[in-house]
């Protein structure tokens, strides 16, 4: 395979003269963003495997119940969190024409969570865990230092927007700062012992695993979105109001919507109502974002084909529209009937975190690291990394939406238990294959960041930066 073998891209004709003690900085967060992706989702198909093969790796550490507390918690808080702050940590300052409020809380920030991660991937396989409580399985000793890292972004973000340099705070940083003082109302309403009791437990439970993907990633990673899109197709975003309007909807609407994880359950009825009404209320500001995206993109589509980062952001909007009205409909009670507790719900979460997120994720960092540092990644193996992870994902999502639809029906036809998982064995296995696919592509990914490092930045190019900043 050659590069002829890929759509023709464009070489960056723009560079930033930014400080370079930012870019390192920047680059840091990204590197261990790329570690941990990469750790993560090795131990992510290897719970694959397992689910294949049961007997494979038959150790205690190595169970699936124990991976999987691994996998999901390294990819969210590991990979994702850091190469999200990386990005934030230019778009802010940016934005707010200031320099960066604090290097140094910033580094605290990212060794605060590399210790976190690290420490939780050891005490879930050793079996330490805070019980059944998805994404929030590590103990608490460790969420005083995540929570304590989250606090030092939030002060460092605000104190670099209250020196903002103009009058306006640009919608970016709206979304940006919004999501980090949520997360941590969120994380500490989360492990607050005092209700962590029977249907109190459930039902805080639904609101921590749902606002964190709905109050965290995604205002944070739309926020960035903000900037980036318009930024790469060099045009002003299509609807500022729109994006008023989005995060407006998003903060009223998504904060009720986590018990419709329990419809049918012993939880009271008027609250699973509730949560179905604000999950129909988060069409709003999806369709308002999305809507606003593609309207911005409109009739710049040659450029996006030349570029080597637009298309991972044209996947991302289109996976956020998708993924975030599939979990509208299966909030309705007739949906919650054939699928819940089924694996399509398995692939709703992959296509919002990996879809939506890490592709946007993605796309940032292409269009924006090349610019700091200088130094390109290959185009070949971007468009490797694109493919890889896309053809992955779309075989992972086919298999689970259909073999999770089998195994709701197998259900509801009162069939036994095993017969379900009889007739799941092929959609996992195909599951595999895709996840197979898109660690490939996270290695090819890794090269693409090493082979974008900085290597220095002249010196008269660094004294202007510095100048420009104290002027």
């Amino acid at each position: 395979m050659g590069s002829a073998s890929i759509l023709p891209k464009v070489r960056l004709q723009e560079f930033l003269e930014e400080d370079p003690a930012l870019t390192r900085l920047i680059y840091e967060y990204l590197v261990w963003a790329t570690v941990w992706l990469i750790f993560g989702t090795l131990v992510g198909l290897l719970v694959s495997i397992k689910l294949s093969v049961p007997d494979f790796l038959p150790y205690e550490w190595l169970s699936f119940g124990r991976l999987r507390q691994i996998h999901t918690n390294t990819v969210f808080w590991g990979f994702l969190s850091p190469a999200m702050v990386a990005l934030a940590l230019y778009v802010v300052p940016r934005t707010s024409r200031a320099r960066l409020h604090s290097f140094t809380l910033a580094r605290i920030a990212l060794w605060l969570w590399n210790f976190v991660v690290a420490a939780g991937a050891v005490t879930l396989a050793l079996g330490y865990s805070n019980g059944n409580q998805e994404f929030r399985e590590y103990i608490w000793p460790l969420a005083i230092p995540f929570a304590s890292g989250l606090l030092l972004h939030v002060y460092n973000f605000y104190q670099t927007i209250a020196a903002r340099r103009i009058r306006e705070i640009y919608i970016s940083n709206w979304y940006i700062l919004a999501a980090a003082l949520w997360t941590a109302v969120l994380y500490t309403i989360g492990y607050l012992p005092w209700w962590q009791y029977n249907l109190g437990q459930t039902v805080i439970q639904g609101y921590f695993m749902h606002m964190g993907v709905g109050m965290w990633f995604t205002p944070f990673v739309v926020g960035l979105t903000y900037y980036f899109l318009p930024k790469f197709l060099n045009r002003p975003i299509y609807s500022y109001a729109l994006g008023v309007l989005g995060f407006w909807t998003q903060m009223i609407f998504y904060s009720l919507i986590g018990t419709h994880h329990y419809i049918y359950s012993p939880v009271a009825w008027w609250l699973q109502t509730t949560a179905i009404v604000f999950s129909v209320g988060m069409l709003v500001p999806v369709w308002a974002g999305t809507g606003n995206f593609l309207l911005t993109m409109s009739g710049k589509w040659d450029t996006i084909r030349r570029s080597y980062s637009l298309p991972f952001i044209v996947v991302g909007v289109i996976f956020y529209g998708l993924a975030s009205t599939q979990g509208t409909i299966e909030s309705f009670r007739s949906a919650n009937v054939l699928w819940h507790f089924t694996n399509f719900t398995v692939g709703h979460a992959h296509a919002a975190m990996y879809g939506f997120v890490a592709f946007l994720v993605w796309g940032g960092i292409y269009g924006l690291l090349p610019r700091l540092t200088h130094r390109e990644p290959s185009i070949w193996a971007v468009g490797v990394h694109f493919w890889f992870a896309l053809l992955g994902l779309l075989i992972m999502l086919f298999a689970l939406s259909v073999g999770g639809t089998v195994q709701g029906l197998s259900w509801i036809a009162k069939q036994p238990f095993i017969d379900s998982v009889v007739k799941m064995a092929p959609y996992w296995l195909w599951r595999s294959v895709g996840g197979l696919l898109m660690v490939a592509s996270h290695f090819v990914f890794a090269y693409n960041v090493w082979r974008m490092r900085p290597v220095g930045v002249p010196r008269d190019a660094a004294a202007r930066v510095t100048a420009e900043v104290a002027a």
